[in-house]
């Protein structure tokens, strides 16, 4: 996934924005399947408009852009989503520590495993806690169909659920791995 992409989504999802309200946007809904922060947000717009998908709609004080999506921009988009199939590794740190606790002493895997529990079960308190304000939000007339965003949220919860499970599984073997260790020690 690109950048560019999550930005033609927010503008097509949220309609014209200027650069700021497309961070901030990002920050609540985007930012916990992609990061990007002001940096590569706006000099991606600034080529996204010389590239034809989005335009300035307005100028305001201190050069504040509003920027549109183009029918071309909405075009890119729609490709992307029916056309793209995911390339790439998944690029995880949760992963290359699991890959890399063999290295550290039992006892150090064990706090580096209760760490990254932590962490999940934070995790997992901030997505139920997402998840509970777009449903407080939602209009009650409103019984079909999926909003904007519930997919990848439905997605990370239960990403998050499970890599919970492997967490108290992993601390559970190395946990037995320890005691049988302790148990054939010499006295």
């Amino acid at each position: 996934m690109s950048l560019r992409i999550a930005l033609l989504g927010l503008l097509t999802a949220y309609g014209s924005a200027s650069g700021y309200d497309l961070t901030k946007g990002f920050e609540r809904s985007v930012a916990h399947v992609w990061q990007a922060g002001h940096s590569q947000i706006y000099p991606e717009l600034a080529k996204m408009t010389a590239d034809g998908l989005v335009t300035v709609e307005a100028e305001g004080a201190r050069g504040r852009k509003i920027y549109s999506i183009t029918p071309e921009g909405r075009a890119e988009l729609r490709a992307w989503l029916i056309g793209h199939d995911p390339t790439g590794p998944t690029r995880s740190e949760v992963a290359l520590q699991a890959f890399l606790l063999p290295l550290l002493e039992p006892r150090e895997a064990l706090d580096v495993l209760e760490r990254l529990k932590s962490h999940m079960e934070h995790k997992l308190a901030e997505l139920e806690a997402l998840r509970a304000s777009k449903q407080a939000a939602s209009t009650p007339e409103r019984t079909s169909g999926v909003r904007f965003g519930d997919l990848a949220l439905d997605l990370g919860l239960r990403q998050v659920r499970t890599s919970l499970q492997w967490a108290d599984d992993a601390i559970a073997q190395i946990g037995r791995q320890t005691s049988t260790e302790e148990g054939a020690a010499p006295s």
